[in-house]
């Protein structure tokens, strides 16, 4: 375990964060936490708190940590993407090698008409692509 603390913390929430400036020069030694903005990761918008103005550092730290959060948010997107391909791949194995009919019959429309929807995604999205190139 690190001694050196960070000089801000962010506690994630839905759409954003909570940003808070780490204080441990005080004293009574104990680690505090001065709230300093609230950041909404969707429009980028933060909103200093308590009627303060960033400092360039505040303002720094925040910016990384937006640009952090949208990669880790991003990779996980791709994450689940590749995760459901997984899934559609034992849900293949499952429906040709264990379910009963009655399971079939429970979920080969639902299934059915996902799949087309996402189908449908995916060509229209890559005609897209390909008309863009050319």
């Amino acid at each position: 375990m690190t001694t050196q603390l960070p000089d801000y913390y962010f506690r994630v929430r839905e759409n954003g964060a909570f940003a808070f400036r780490v204080d441990t020069n005080n004293r009574q030694r104990r680690i505090e936490m001065d709230q300093i903005a609230t950041i909404n990761i969707r429009n980028g918008e933060v909103k200093p708190q308590g009627g303060r103005a960033l400092t360039p550092e505040d303002q720094a730290a925040i910016d990384v940590w937006i640009a952090e959060r949208q990669a880790t948010l991003a990779a996980r997107d791709i994450d689940d993407i590749l995760r459901t391909v997984d899934h559609l791949n034992l849900t293949a194995h499952w429906a040709q090698t264990r379910a009963s009919d009655a399971d079939l019959e429970r979920v080969t429309d639902t299934l059915l008409m996902a799949m087309h929807d996402l189908r449908t995604v995916l060509v229209r999205k890559k005609a897209d692509r390909l008309m863009a190139e050319d």
